[in-house]
């Protein structure tokens, strides 16, 4: 199992996601955490994504998990025509639920057990990682997926890894950082295990 988690973009480390990927080159982008935003700011997010991998001397593009909602089992097929996958920020439950309703929670969960894969990105995309999503409440909002797709929110995360992902702690400037800072302690206070990750920082599990 090949993971590159960051706080925020690309993070401080990029020769170790190149690293992870030997000679693999090719990358999907899965943009779906901002499918409640206007189209033209969605657009915008996709490319700033394509746009950082190229420069690191990927060949990136879109995979829209909107276009396997009505056909999940072919899912697993699309994931397997990258070496990786990245999951860029924005609103988690939007994310957990796209990746529920195309199939691709369980496609990736097979996919980084054969180690087919890297699984990398940041912010929402680490965050759908851990066993629940109980308490990003306090972060992200919901009713977000009501707006986007007119469902209710999917509260389990993947169970890939057994412990929570907090980004953006301690990370003057962000404008989610108090909120990240208030999960943290939350999780604290709870006994859930978690770990924090500040902007620029990394976590690589190989």
């Amino acid at each position: 199992m090949r993971l590159y988690l960051s706080s925020f973009r690309v993070g401080d480390h990029p020769e170790r996601l190149l690293d992870l990927l030997g000679s693999g080159r090719t990358a999907l982008v899965i943009a779906n955490a901002l499918d409640h935003a206007p189209p033209e700011a969605r657009q915008e997010g996709v490319q700033l994504e394509l746009d950082a991998l190229g420069a690191l001397g990927l060949e990136a593009r879109e995979l829209d998990l909107r276009d396997y909602f009505a056909s999940p089992e072919v899912t697993s097929s699309a994931l397997c025509e990258c070496d990786l996958i990245w999951l860029r920020g924005g609103e988690v439950f939007v994310l957990r639920y796209a990746l529920a309703a195309s199939g691709a929670d369980k496609a990736l969960v097979e996919l980084l057990h054969d180690d087919a894969v890297v699984y990398a990105g940041y912010s929402a995309g680490p965050c759908c990682l851990g066993p629940s999503l109980r308490g990003f409440e306090l972060v992200d909002d919901p009713a977000a997926v009501g707006l986007a797709y007119g469902a209710e929110p999917v509260w389990d995360g993947l169970g890939i890894l057994d412990y929570v992902i907090v980004p953006h702690v301690d990370s003057p400037g962000h404008p989610e950082t108090e909120r990240c800072n208030a999960l943290a302690e939350h999780l604290r206070t709870e006994g859930v295990p978690h770990r924090t990750l500040r902007d620029g920082e990394v976590l690589v599990i190989d």
